[in-house]
């Protein structure tokens, strides 16, 4: 039998016996404390037989509350002793229970992999709410808007005031704004207004433009000088090849000849055409060894370019700024005793240090440096500065000089591969600089003023 109906059965048999007793010793006209005892069981077995009866109500309320406050641990296990429907009720909460952990568990589990998926784009990512409340960004967008945290707009006030006017004004149109973020980045900004459970929230999109055009520009110049070396070298070769064989030939077969027609025609009245028969032979072993040689250098001069399409990738690892600085300052000034330059180092804080591949960045600086002594030769007392500091996440190296500078004309053209302004060189130094920049994920840029100076910034 079901042990609910037991215990609802034997509490109103109580109740029952309880009433009769109290009739029959009432109609006996018994003490009151005789009776006393009987009505306060009798209230005691009335409010048990209620709480039993509505325990299903409570268990129920409970249930309710454990999915409305998202408390999935409650198990319902306690009266399934009082019969099948009560076991078969208490499985039915506790699968509901546990079909809302579960999905619980992979709601977040989906809002992490979300996360981790907005946290890791190389765009970045900013929400915000009609008041200005920053409700979700990626380290991207902080990155590029130079900030650890943030929170609100008003935070960006003192330091992107245009931007937040741009953010709160693009958010009824799709179209994307360019925003200036200083010389080294300029920002697409574009924004789409978004309902989200009735609350108007605005998702922005924040992308470097300037260092996407300029590795666009560094694929198109790669892939150029890809074509010119593939065809250059498949067009020299062969010519090189052919001169060299066709000067041993010369040498093999027509100088002896010529050589020995002259010793045997000596003094003859014809002698004369066996010297020009010679003087024809050593013109031609000129010409062919010219040709060869000359071609041998275009090919080792197109060669040289094959290390700028072939960077490898940075072996990142902690490098100390002060160390990097003091090793390129003594290199410099060891391969320059013929030209001192006064070199001096800033570094404003203490145990500055960078992410980086140091053989790539020493590289970087050497090359600068190098560029530096070598436009300041005819500069009296000439110095290089080099400084260091933290701006935000970036750590700024610069590298600034009293020589002539470079002229405005000349300064937005430095950068393009086999551009330069020294009678010898590559023109491709600036150019490698740039991309071991961009491949830490850094800036490379220059201003100058002419009859001043220049200064290189490298931001990472």
């Amino acid at each position: 039998m079901d042990r609910f109906a037991i215990g609802i059965g034997w509490r109103i048999a109580v109740m029952v016996m309880l009433t009769i007793a109290l009739t029959y010793f009432y109609l006996q006209g018994s003490n009151g404390l005789l009776l006393f005892p009987l009505v306060i069981l009798q209230l005691v077995v009335s409010v048990n037989l209620y709480r039993y009866v509505t325990s299903l109500n409570r268990k129920l309320t409970r249930f309710l509350e454990s999915v409305r406050y998202s408390d999935f641990a409650v198990a319902f296990r306690a009266d399934s002793n009082l019969g099948s429907s009560f076991h078969e009720l208490n499985d039915q909460f506790n699968e509901v229970l546990d079909a809302f952990r579960q999905a619980r568990a992979e709601k977040e589990a989906n809002l992490h992999y979300v996360n981790t998926i907005v946290q890791h784009v190389s765009v970045g990512l900013l929400t915000f709410d009609a008041a200005g409340q920053v409700e979700l960004v990626n380290q991207t967008a902080l990155r590029l808007l130079g900030t650890y945290r943030l929170r609100t707009l008003s935070d960006l006030n003192a330091t992107h005031a245009d931007l937040v006017t741009v953010l709160k004004s693009s958010t009824a149109s799709s179209t994307p704004v360019s925003y200036q973020t200083g010389t080294d980045g300029e920002l697409s900004v574009r924004c789409t207004a978004v309902r989200l459970r009735g609350r108007l929230v605005t998702v922005a999109s924040l992308q470097n433009i300037r260092s996407e055009l300029q590795q666009r520009e560094l694929d198109a110049w790669q892939n150029l000088t890809k074509v010119l070396r593939h065809e250059i070298m498949n067009s020299i070769t062969p010519i090189v090849s052919l001169a060299g064989t066709m000067r041993d030939i010369v040498e093999t077969d027509l100088v002896p000849i010529a050589e020995a027609g002259i010793l045997l025609e000596t003094g003859s009245p014809d002698s004369r055409s066996s010297s020009t028969l010679s003087s024809s032979v050593t013109d031609l072993r000129d010409a062919l060894t010219t040709i060869e040689q000359r071609g041998a250098g275009v090919m080792r001069f197109v060669d040289a370019y094959r290390h700028f399409t072939t960077i490898p990738q940075p072996n990142f690892a902690e490098v100390s700024v002060d160390q990097l600085l003091r090793h390129v300052v003594q290199l410099t000034q060891a391969n320059n005793q013929k030209h001192p330059v006064n070199i001096t180092t800033t570094i404003v804080l203490p145990n500055l240090a960078i992410r980086a591949d140091a053989d790539q960045i020493e590289m970087v600086l050497i090359n600068l440096l190098k560029n530096a002594v070598e436009s300041m030769e005819k500069t009296p007392n000439p110095a290089i500065h080099l400084e260091a500091l933290a701006d935000g996440p970036r750590v700024i190296i610069s590298v600034s000089d009293n020589g002539p500078g470079i002229e405005p004309e000349a300064l937005e053209q430095i950068f393009i591969p086999f551009y330069t302004t020294k009678k010898t060189g590559s023109g491709i130094g600036l150019s490698l600089s740039r991309q071991i920049m961009q491949l830490h994920d850094g800036q490379l840029t220059a201003t100058s003023t002419p009859g001043k100076g220049s200064t290189f910034n490298l931001a990472f």
